[in-house]
């Protein structure tokens, strides 16, 4: 729907108020996302347009710029039909126009929504619609009930109390339908109300994993994400029974009071029609609003969670290019082993069998040196499943018999199954077997984790907490707004990158990957970013969204290995003519970087934040921004979740963190919990501001369940001065989440001030 200029500006408005940014900002961010701009593009490139917003900010606007676009088309459908039914006066018109919320725009068209036949739409057909008038005017000199209901008696209607029963069932629905009076209510069932779980009578008695939840109560507004889900998942297990319990007798106080004026003939009659339209009409409809509000509050917070969790995962430090020979461990079937170039591509396979009985283990060191030797391996990854420790002991063995030295690394190999069963993996390698594809991308992933966590679904990776739980769309896009930055954040290889990596660069899309890398393929590597123009349907649009993002190692212009987009390509070339050097002089060195004076280079098109961001790619051209490759470093004597002793200090690395702790790999097959209490010597009010995925940290061993294979850790007595968790893509707001309302009213319910 083209809405007209006067809605837009009103949006442009609100969006100004919600975000707290300067008019300008909130305009010419609108325009570039109107225009087909990416939120990576418009916060790298455009930093003179939005007045230096970063990506957190330009999703805010265009996350709040769909829900007002929504809203105000939804207005004009909404006023279009209560005009069409000659009901529409100005008081109402403007009351609509001023609201801001959705759910209040449904309240004030709920009168008149077209509906299904109630007992009030029978009451009206009955005549009765003038005995309700009467009875809601309460004039004091009506004499009795009876008295006003008696000329009513025709037709459908029996008697006095069929004419009082119907009035009642009229003026109950006017009551349910006020816009205010639902707000009371719903504010406050929110403010007061508990979120209250019982056990279903078929598993009362019975064990299971909701047991805390058989008899259980909590201010609904108070709940945390990870309990509500896990009480929605016992709902939908048909184990719990879920209800709200709202605090009736205030709402009832609050109803009678909108509905009653002094003490009358009426007065007993309308505080039993309050009471029905609040238990018959207005209960059943919040309580389902309250709980889909809980609900998406509390998927919110998952979603945030995930998120956090998938950035620092995707940017965990590469290896970078080193030759690996990658293992997928195994026991019965076999560790199969896969050598890969520096580049990542396949070299050779093979099957070793070193743990299913001493005549097979020379032979499997026999092989493991063969392809290390014969590859020039420079690393080997593990991956940390079943069989992972021992593999790593046998290699370490292997090595040190050997006399050769190379790091031996475990690697997290969540989702490493789900990409060799996949149509990327079988692309790859149609002639491999799932096991082989597992392990070639066990040692891709010590390359690079980015690279290679981009072909899986965000969602196999392991990081998240109630992944299948939430809403599957708000996921997904949360989800791929991570990747989406953190692909444009680290830069993407032009020659090298699989269309799967390439797909989530700014402007490209699976469509155009695919045909980058088929040019490619039959062309051989590109010389030049502006090569990408000679690809199939690549026209100025995508180059300009995505050409600042892609590098070139080693091509025609030294510019293309940086983040300097070809725009301001002349730019650089008149500030390496001013110091009387070549491009590739001024690329290679950062003193020479250091000496351009920015002022004499700000333009029209060109202001202080570009040049400042250019000076800062010329100092360091092609620089990985991730932090340097280390790896954890588990000990001997610790390979079995047995060999654990309470008060033992270990080395571990994050491997997922939730709202009520962090969950740490101590190389023992089993991830162990830091609770949140003991993540730090603070206190921790989100985990996340703690630790991160990936993170490498000192744990001390509190507790070991062997029969329930639970294993409690704490950070703060292993490290009482744990440094903060390292700082990922430099952001000036610390969330990333774009769906994460301040409070109850932004999401649409009326809070009292």
């Amino acid at each position: 729907m083209a809405l007209p200029q006067e809605r837009l500006n009103n949006i442009l408005s609100r969006l100004v108020e919600e975000t707290d940014l300067k008019p300008f900002q909130v305009e010419n961010t609108v325009a570039l996302l109107k225009e087909g701009a990416t939120v990576p593009f418009i916060a790298r490139y455009r930093k003179e347009r939005t007045g230096e917003l970063d990506e957190v900010q330009v999703r805010l606007i265009e996350e709040r710029l769909g829900y007002q676009t929504e809203l105000e088309e939804r207005k004009v459908t909404i006023l279009s039909s209560i005009e069409e039914q000659g009901k529409l006066t100005p008081e109402l018109r403007a009351r609509i126009e001023a609201t801001r919320q959705k759910t209040e725009l449904e309240d004030l068209y709920l009168p008149y929504k077209p509906k299904r036949r109630t007992k009030a739409t029978i009451a009206r057909e009955r005549g009765l619609e003038p005995l309700a008038d009467l009875i809601a005017g309460q004039t004091p000199d009506s004499g009795t009930l009876q008295k006003l209901a008696a000329p009513f008696v025709v037709g459908d209607v029996p008697d006095v109390e069929a004419a009082l029963e119907g009035a009642g069932h009229i003026l109950a629905e006017r009551l349910s339908e006020d816009a205010d009076a639902r707000a009371v209510v719903r504010q406050l069932t929110w403010e007061q109300g508990l979120f209250v779980s019982r056990v279903a009578p078929a598993h009362a008695g019975k064990v299971s994993k909701f047991e805390m939840y058989y008899e259980y109560q909590e201010p609904i507004r108070l709940i945390p994400s990870h309990r509500m889900l896990a009480m929605r998942r016992g709902e939908k297990e048909e184990i719990l029974r879920l209800s709200v319990l709202a605090p009736e007798e205030e709402i009832l106080l609050r109803l009678r009071a909108r509905l009653i004026r002094g003490s009358s003939i009426f007065r007993p009659f309308l505080e039993e029609v309050a009471r029905d339209a609040y238990v018959r009409l207005i209960a059943p409809s919040i309580e389902v609003e309250v709980r889909l509000e809980a609900k998406k509050q509390a998927d919110e917070a998952a979603i945030k969670v995930f998120a956090d969790n998938l950035r620092n995962l995707l940017l965990l430090p590469p290896a970078g290019g080193k030759r690996v020979l990658g293992v997928d461990p195994g026991l019965r079937t076999g560790s199969k082993l896969a050598a890969v170039d520096a580049t990542g591509r396949f070299l050779e396979h093979a099957t070793i069998y070193p743990h299913t009985g001493e005549g097979r283990v020379a032979a499997a060191k026999e092989t493991m040196l063969r392809l290390v030797r014969d590859h020039a391996a420079e690393m080997i990854a593990i991956g940390n499943g079943t069989a992972g420790r021992e593999m790593e002991r046998f290699a370490r063995e292997t090595l040190k018999e050997a006399r050769i030295h190379l790091p031996v690394v475990l690697v997290n190999e969540a989702g490493a199954s789900v990409y060799s069963a996949s149509d990327i993996a079988r692309e790859e390698f149609p002639d491999l077997d799932l096991t082989v594809r597992g392990a070639i991308s066990i040692a891709r992933r010590l390359q690079d984790p980015l690279a290679e966590l981009v072909k899986i679904d965000p969602k196999s990776i392991g990081v998240g907490q109630y992944q299948h739980d939430v809403s599957q769309s708000a996921l997904k896009k949360a989800l791929d707004a991570v990747v989406e930055s953190c692909v444009n954040y680290v830069g993407v290889d032009l020659n090298t990158a699989s269309w799967a990596l390439l797909s989530y660069v700014s402007g490209i899309g699976e469509s155009l990957a695919r045909a980058i890398v088929r040019h490619r393929d039959a062309g051989g590597p590109f010389a030049s970013r502006k090569k990408l123009l000679d690809v199939a349907r690549f026209g100025a649009r995508a180059f300009e969204q995505s050409a600042g993002f892609l590098r070139i190692r080693e091509g025609e212009n030294p510019l293309d290995n940086t983040a300097v987009h070809p725009e301001r390509y002349a730019v650089v070339g008149r500030m390496a003519k001013d110091l009387g050097c070549t491009l590739a002089q001024l690329a290679a060195d950062p003193q020479l970087a250091a000496k351009i004076d920015l002022k004499r280079y700000v333009s029209e098109e060109v202001g202080l934040p570009t040049l400042r961001d250019i000076v800062e790619e010329l100092k360091k051209p092609g620089r990985d921004p991730r932090a340097e490759f280390q790896a954890a470093a588990f000990r001997e004597d610790v390979q079995e979740i047995g060999d654990l002793k309470e008060g033992m200090i270990l080395q571990g690395t994050v491997t997922n963190v939730t709202a009520f702790g962090a969950f740490v790999d101590i190389g023992v097959h089993q991830d162990g919990l830091v609770h949140v209490s003991h993540l730090a010597n603070r206190f921790v009010r989100d985990p996340n501001d703690a630790v991160s995925v990936g993170q490498i940290v000192k744990v001390k061993v509190l507790s070991v369940d062997l029969p329930r294979k639970r294993i409690a850790l704490s950070i703060k007595e292993a490290e009482p001065d744990a440094p903060k968790k390292p700082t990922l893509a430099p952001q000036k707001h610390k969330s990333a989440s774009i769906n994460d309302p301040k409070s109850w009213e932004k999401a649409g319910f009326r809070v009292k001030k």
